[in-house]
């Protein structure tokens, strides 16, 4: 299959930002792309540097203005979305959602984020109920995507659930970056750290992984930090870890990767942890910490 990724540098202008990413998504379907994953909260700034009520504004409906928007691009190109919105469910209560768009326009399905963070200059918490929905892969004409969204890249446990309900892939919408006053070598073991543990997740499972970050400096609207450095570096993985295409760190980028799923299979027989797994002594994983 072919997977179109696009890492977008967003700006404050809304409508400008969604015209490039229908650019982008229209380019990338002129190659071949199959499937097209966006990144998080593609539509906007990322709004979380701050606690604001104002920014519920941004919020909107699922079905609404987005999904009808990449709807449309979806059934003219003949392509699949993954698309991250901000979700209003009702006044007071928001998620942070991706959607998965079909070759029709239809809502294939959607995602709620489950982990949510709250560390300075990501103010999740404030704006999002963590998902409801589940770990619950999404079944699409181009196949079974396991989608879930950036912090929860840093969870085996999401991961290992999606693959145990027959995700064929993973797939990551991301928003993450360096704080500025960190030095070098710690934003690059940042980085690192990123890449490494969701290659984790792919040889773990048996899975490629699909991870579209965002990139460039969006400031902080407070004036209290220096903003955050997205750091870009996108990528694909295929189902041994191995690096199939990476991004720039610092550039918007769009490309267009092959990745053959039937891979998949002969990996997980040379490999096969699912049948290894002891199940029946894992009880204790469903504890917040074991005291000895």
């Amino acid at each position: 299959m072919k997977i179109g990724i696009i890492q977008q540098h967003n700006t404050a202008d809304l409508d400008d930002n969604m015209r490039r990413l229908a650019e982008s998504i229209r380019a990338v379907a002129a190659e071949g792309a199959e499937l097209i994953v966006l990144q998080e909260l593609h539509n906007s700034l990322y709004f979380c540097q701050v606690e604001s009520v104002d920014n519920f504004d941004l919020a909107e409906t699922i079905p609404g203005i987005s999904t009808e928007y990449f709807g449309k691009l979806a059934k003219e190109l003949g392509v699949v979305i993954v698309a991250s919105l901000f979700e209003r469910r009702t006044a007071g209560l928001y998620h942070n959602t991706a959607v998965v768009i079909e070759r029709d326009g239809s809502i294939a399905g959607t995602y709620r984020k489950m982990h949510i963070p709250d560390d300075p200059a990501y103010y999740e918490k404030f704006y999002f109920t963590p998902g409801d929905i589940g770990f619950l892969p999404i079944d699409t004409s181009v196949g079974r995507l396991g989608v879930l969204v950036c912090w929860d890249q840093w969870y085996p446990e999401a991961a290992r659930l999606m693959a145990l309900r027959g995700a064929e892939m993973l797939v990551y919408p991301t928003a993450i970056g360096y704080e500025s006053t960190d030095s070098e070598a710690e934003q690059q073991r940042q980085r690192e750290a990123w890449t490494t543990v969701q290659r984790g997740h792919a040889v773990a499972n048996g899975l490629p992984v699909v991870a579209v970050n965002r990139v460039g400096h969006e400031p902080d609207p407070s004036g209290q930090t220096n903003g955050i450095q997205f750091w870009g570096s996108s990528f694909v993985a295929g189902p041994q870890g191995e690096m199939l295409f990476r991004a720039s760190s610092t550039d918007e980028e769009r490309a267009v990767i092959d990745v053959d799923l039937k891979h998949s299979e002969q990996v997980r027989r040379w490999w096969p942890f699912l049948r290894d797994r002891r199940i029946d002594e894992y009880g204790d994983i469903i504890r917040r910490f074991i005291d000895n």
